[in-house]
């Protein structure tokens, strides 16, 4: 697990770290203030004595340090809060195992496609391979799921470093950057020289000594020189990569010739956060039929009548023009092969690699798909009524769909029927609800049934399909949307990774509710497996009092398993939430086969 403190004395080499000299400058001040000019409101962490002047310095300057749990839930967070407001999300940890807890997020981070910031702690630049604590190659661990990560060596690195951070994580593609900073770069020089042999009151002696005291002080020098000569600079918006004229053109007209066109949104048309409601204009404006995936669900609100939720791979093997807005052709596309080779393919995408992913596109537009499609809506003209008998054929479709599950969702389980609960969490969302989902067959059935009120309103993982997401995503939304009804969908699997952060929201005073879809069973895993391989061996839970284990961290916990009390067990939950309370749900839920099949690869 993470983190022993830096001070910790492991072994007779390792730097025991003094309180720092009362009203010194260093290094995590310098950090500190970067952060506050880059427009960082919060900063996640699980602390460290490696980072603990960074911690100081951002909370110095009025950027809220919040503490969690598992360092992985830290960076989750910040990258809910980067997919929320566009602004790199930001959490520093320890050196070593802070660090390598970090490595799932990261990818995660890295697949979705979320800009963020993460700054590690090292060890002394003067110990570094010598077996100091928790001194790794954190560069190499790091590099392969990254855009950029880079060491700084002297303290006036750390400004410019810190700032080419934030313009890589927000250009072109945007991702995870990691800044290594070492901890001598980040206490006060008096402080740091006092833990170097030869600079106190030890006096050299002999020839040897005398010149490794040359050089500890000429490194130490080197280290501090110009410490505090970089100013840093205010906060520079980063462009979106800017549409085509003659791709615009190209769409322009293959859309005016379309029949039966459709669109298909992506989390990255949802990168430009701040203008989420001008592409939901956009979108309304162009007036195709619409499927929205990821990040862009809840974009059109519920029940927008160009919204379609059900049969997509029917849709499109019916349509002639498919605009593929920040959606690559992977496997939720069935890799290419769900779209007819005879219909148009528009794909439109910041990633040229993900433009050709699988299947050459009709046209390929390098492009933030965001922007081109407010950029194409603005050019367009419309009667109002050139695919009117399509997007009503589709509604059908849906509307069929709609009732089926509807008629599903009475038939009787064991406990609760898990379309039931799901209807029923759909009934009790507040309009500023935000959907955190952290699950598998659970949260599957929820993509049904619960509809997201708004814009950037639903969190997932993304394409890495990473379980654990629930916690740090749920703590982010709720910093940056305090007066929002946070829900956490989670499957009991699920749960188990970062229920320990009711600790975090009770501390922090951050209201959440989550339900969990209590089923004793890995179920996703389970419905495959027992009916190829004819064994559940590694998929049974057990029906555990989740809603107790939150009550122990000072929350409320609340159980069902029946039918009849839903509707006052969450009314009761939205209750509790709003006297600021976070509140645990624990449904049992029976079995169904309403996901048979589901699995995807």
């Amino acid at each position: 697990m993470a983190s022993s403190p830096a001070s910790t004395p492991s072994n007779a080499d390792s730097p025991q770290i003094s309180p720092a000299t009362s009203g010194a400058r260093h290094g995590g001040d310098l950090v500190g203030q970067v952060l506050k000019n880059q427009g960082v409101r919060f900063l996640f962490t699980l602390c460290g004595g490696h980072i603990s002047p960074i911690l100081v310095g951002a909370k110095r300057l009025g950027v809220r340090v919040i503490d969690v749990r598992h360092e992985v839930n830290a960076v989750f967070a910040a990258d809910a809060v980067a997919r929320l407001t566009g602004v790199p999300g930001v959490a520093a940890v320890t050196a070593g195992p802070g660090a390598t807890n970090t490595i799932t997020a990261i990818k995660n981070a890295q697949m979705a496609q979320s800009p963020l910031v993460l700054l590690g702690g090292a060890t002394a630049t003067f110990l570094e391979g010598r077996g100091s604590l928790q001194d790794i190659d954190q560069m190499a661990l790091f590099k392969p799921h990254v855009k950029w990560a880079a060491s700084a060596r002297r303290v006036r690195d750390l400004v410019p470093m810190l700032e080419r951070a934030f313009r890589v994580a927000q250009a072109g593609v945007p991702g995870p950057v990691f800044l290594e900073c070492p901890v001598d770069l980040l206490y006060d020089e008096p402080t740091v020289r006092s833990l170097y042999p030869f600079q106190g009151d030890e006096k050299p002696r002999g020839f040897g000594q005398k010149m490794a005291a040359l050089y500890v002080n000429r490194h130490l020098n080197k280290l501090f020189k110009g410490a505090f000569d970089e100013v840093p600079a205010n906060r520079q918006v980063i462009a979106a990569p800017q549409p085509r004229e003659a791709d615009l053109e190209a769409a322009f007209n293959d859309l005016a010739a379309a029949e039966r066109p459709l669109l298909i949104l992506g989390s990255q048309a949802t990168l430009r956060a701040p203008e989420s409601e001008a592409l939901a204009e956009a979108v309304e404006r162009l007036g195709v039929p619409v499927y929205l995936g990821g990040m862009s669900r809840g974009l059109l609100g519920a029940g927008h009548p160009l919204h379609m939720r059900h049969k997509r791979r029917k849709a499109l093997k019916d349509s002639d023009l498919v605009i593929l807005a920040g959606f690559p052709m992977d496997f939720r596309l069935d890799y290419g092969r769900s779209i007819p080779s005879r219909t148009k393919v528009i794909s439109i995408n910041r990633c040229r690699k993900d433009l050709y992913k699988n299947r050459r596109p009709t046209l390929a537009v390098q492009a933030d798909p965001g922007l081109f499609l407010e950029t194409l809506a603005s050019q367009i003209e419309r009667d109002g009524d050139e695919w009117t008998g399509w997007v009503e054929q589709l509604r059908a479709r849906d509307q069929e769909r709609d009732d089926q599950i509807a008629e599903q969702r009475t038939v009787e389980t064991e406990h609760l029927n898990p379309l039931d609960v799901c209807h029923h969490i759909d009934q009790a969302l507040a309009d500023d609800s935000v959907l955190v989902a952290d699950g598998g067959d659970f949260v599957g059935t929820a993509s049904y049934i619960t509809r997201p009120r708004g814009p950037l309103r639903w969190l997932d993982p993304g394409a890495f399909g990473t379980l654990g997401v629930g916690a740090g995503f749920a703590l982010g939304a709720k910093l940056v949307r305090p007066e929002a009804e946070v829900w956490i969908l989670y499957g009991d699997g699920s749960c188990g990774y970062s229920i320990a952060e009711y600790d975090t929201f009770v501390r922090h005073n951050l209201p959440v509710i989550s339900v969990v879809g209590n089923d004793a069973c890995w179920m996703q895993i389970a419905r495959e497996q027992v009916e190829i391989l004819e064994d559940d061996v590694g998929c049974g839970l057990a029906r555990s009092d989740y809603h107790r284990v939150v009550e122990g961290f000072g929350a409320k916990g609340l159980m069902v398993n029946q039918p009849d009390q839903l509707e006052a067990t969450f009314a009761e939950a939205k209750r509790l939430n709003a006297a600021g309370h976070p509140v645990l749900v624990n449904a049992w839920l029976g079995k169904t086969d309403f996901r048979k099949g589901s699995i995807s690869m």
